[in-house]
């Protein structure tokens, strides 16, 4: 298993936790990786072996998650851009290549846009192209069915670890791909004391985050206003291993997104959270940073 470092950032509210896998060369480029709506760092981890010590990969649990749960808010995608700017100013490496997963990829593109001085280039994997907005009645019902089991664990708790590896073995994306490093990203999102063990996502944290991803103007235009090159990479299957996945190619020829130095590229034989965490997503994942971090 790869090998992290950890540490702590100071951000408005408190102090938010990071992982860094360093280089095998200290001068090797950093590149800042930023995790889905209800993960955490450890997501990073097989992306994280897969590079190899060719960089040194960053990648904080960002605030109401992991091990910085206890950072409250506001919330939001531009409070989470402005903590990631805080992080590269406190590593004193900027600009880097920011990577982003999921929200993460809203995050990475508006903290490029927010910080541009900061950020060099973005690959945003399985996310940034906002969908077509639904009436604002029915964000709280599509939350229900985008997120699926991932919302639905927030508001659960269980009797020991085991219980909740069994909860995340049952998932059809996440339980196939079963491994230690899949079970170390699942223990850092456990809380609590037996018999109440529960997720450490914020409730509150998840619910802005999402509907924000859905609904606000200024995240769903950043990737359209990137000001550094950007490289979108997509899974062909969803959020529960099904053939539809997040996007298709008819949706992204017509999403607008020509012209502004954007690379998109599908992910084959992947599915929304295996395009970081699987062997085949990880390795094209790795593959793209180390090509573009230099």
């Amino acid at each position: 298993m790869p090998q992290y470092e950890e540490s702590t950032v100071a951000v408005p509210g408190g102090e938010l936790a990071v992982l860094r896998w360093p280089a095998a060369d200290p001068a090797a480029p950093t590149v800042l990786a930023l995790h889905g709506v209800t993960g955490n760092a450890a997501a990073w981890s097989e992306v994280a072996g897969r590079l190899a010590g060719g960089v040194t990969l960053v990648a904080p649990d960002l605030r109401g998650r992991g091990a910085s749960r206890g950072v409250g808010g506001p919330f939001g995608l531009a409070r989470h851009a402005d903590d990631a700017a805080a992080l590269i100013d406190s590593l004193g490496c900027g600009p880097v290549l920011l990577a982003g997963h999921s929200m993460g990829a809203w995050v990475a593109a508006l903290t490029a846009v927010r910080h541009p001085e900061l950020v060099a280039r973005v690959l945003l994997v399985d996310g940034a192209v906002t969908l077509p907005l639904p009436a604002e009645a029915l964000v709280e019902a599509e939350l229900a069915e985008i997120l699926g089991p991932a919302l639905a664990r927030l508001s659960m708790t269980f009797t020991d670890r085991d219980a909740y590896h069994a909860f995340w073995r049952a998932h059809p994306a996440v339980g196939p791909l079963w491994s230690p490093l899949v079970e170390e990203f699942v223990d850092r999102d456990l809380t609590g004391t037996a018999p109440e063990l529960r997720s450490t996502c914020v409730l509150e944290a998840v619910r802005t985050d999402t509907r924000q991803v859905r609904l606000d103007p200024t995240a769903s235009a950043a990737i359209r206003q990137l000001p550094c090159p950007g490289e979108l990479l997509w899974a062909e299957r969803g959020l529960l291993d099904q053939p539809q996945g997040l996007y298709d190619a008819k949706h992204l020829a017509g999403a607008g997104l020509e012209g502004n130095g954007l690379t998109i590229r599908q992910v084959p034989d992947t599915n929304h959270y295996s395009i970081v965490m699987g062997p085949v997503g990880a390795t094209v994942v790795a593959e793209r940073l180390l090509a573009t971090a230099r």
